[in-house]
């Protein structure tokens, strides 16, 4: 029998307690290991997949979808943070369905002739894989040929579907070949969003095609003035970088899904300040719902002319407020005529010799519709933007000092 001393004892024990831990060790990892292995493994196999779906819009038009399922960047995985993971993920989901959108308009030359010549360009998404692209309006203004450009480098001739001013969306059609998949964006919701949250934008400005930004929101509700005196109300303000080029394209979340479209820049120099402006989705799904149907977006209107008031025509007509929209005539036995709304009685002639026009001074002026202030034409048009024919508003008139709101029936604009 061998004897063994109490500091070979404790050696032995410490030594035998080392085995162990390791042989632990290596069969955690070894574990930890293939089921990393197995989800890198289900992410690739996932990675080319495309799944149609079908969306619609309150049960309007049948969106068709082919979209890319999730994707997961499998190689050099431990090479990127998380945000660079979620920013390549979005930008390998989206960029095939990003278009490039470029115009030729009309000129007439020195002999008077007509003569077509390079236009502007911007940037469009794909939303359904018959060829539907969502783009701005101002994008394809005046346009003589639109041509859309793809990913892949090929560039098809499309046609306007629709297109409409008071949002500043339009929807081009062209038709891919039968054997063509088309990746497409689908809609989020823009009413879910939060200022700080991280957005996207894919685009091509200034000709680079396919350039993506990162930011935040900055701001929501804005109502922001178009070049051409429109308001659009709610727009979504961002830092993302906007820059000539960007217009119409998407403004993504984090799951590449389309929150908005990226429609102007507010800057000094004429690129990006840091302060976009993008439409809210739920805003554009709406009209190009209705822009695909019937080529044009159905608003409620009320039945009676106005005449935006000023300075002058307050003090003529004797009325206590400087803005507004004075009712000149009414419908007759129309729902604003049904429903107690008065115009003048009065006929003067208003303007220049060359554009004056006859107006009714002594009727109702409107300063509200539904608690969203008028005080122009354009706040008008802006207060009435989401309505539809049928919908009743509280319209908040003047009628000679007396304030009082009454409630109309709203007709159809068109």
């Amino acid at each position: 029998m061998r004897l063994y001393s109490k500091n070979q004892l404790f050696t032995a024990v410490a030594v035998t307690a080392l085995v162990v831990a390791a042989v632990c060790a290596i069969t955690f990892f070894a574990v930890i290991k293939k089921n990393n292995d197995e989800l890198i493994l289900t992410h690739n196999n996932n990675e080319n997949e495309l799944v149609s779906e079908t969306s619609s819009e309150n049960g309007d038009f049948q969106f068709q979808t082919s979209i890319r399922s999730d994707i997961f960047p499998a190689k050099n995985i431990e090479g990127y943070t998380q945000d660079e993971l979620q920013n390549i993920t979005v930008y390998e989901k989206c960029q095939d369905a990003v278009v490039n959108i470029t115009t030729e308009v009309m000129s007439i030359n020195w002999f008077l002739e007509p003569v077509p010549q390079e236009g502007g360009s911007g940037s469009g998404a794909i939303i359904d894989k018959r060829g539907y692209v969502v783009t701005n309006t101002h994008v394809i203004q005046d346009a003589y040929r639109i041509y859309i450009s793809l990913s892949d480098g090929t560039q098809y001739e499309g046609k306007v579907i629709g297109s409409d001013s008071a949002s500043d969306i339009a929807v081009v059609k062209f038709t891919p070949p039968e054997n063509m998949e088309l990746s497409t964006i689908s809609f989020g919701d823009s009413s879910n969003l939060k200022v700080g949250q991280k957005v996207i934008a894919i685009g091509n400005p200034f000709g680079f095609e396919r350039t993506m930004t990162t930011g935040i929101v900055s701001g929501l509700g804005r109502p922001i003035q178009t070049s051409n005196r429109t308001i659009i109300r709610d727009m979504i303000q961002t830092d993302t970088a906007i820059n000539p080029g960007n217009s119409g394209g998407p403004l993504l979340d984090t799951q590449g899904r389309m929150i908005g479209i990226n429609t102007m820049i507010y800057s000094t120099s004429g690129s990006s300040a840091g302060i976009g402006f993008a439409v809210p989705i739920n805003t554009a799904s709406r009209v190009v719902s209705e822009l695909i149907q019937y080529g044009t977006v159905k608003r409620g209107s009320i039945d009676a002319s106005f005449v935006q008031l000023n300075s002058s025509i307050a003090n003529y007509a004797k009325i206590s407020v400087s803005s507004g929209l004075m009712v000149s005539q009414v419908v007759k036995n129309g729902n604003a005529d049904k429903a107690g709304l008065r115009g003048g009685t009065e006929a003067v002639r208003y303007g220049s010799n060359r554009s004056s026009q006859v107006i009714y001074i002594g009727g109702d002026v409107i300063t509200a519709i539904d608690g969203i202030s008028v005080a122009s034409l354009a706040d008008y048009y802006s207060a009435l933007e989401s309505k539809k024919p049928g919908d009743t508003v509280v319209v908040t008139i003047i009628r000679g000092k007396q304030t009082s709101n009454i409630k109309i029936k709203l007709t159809d604009s068109n």
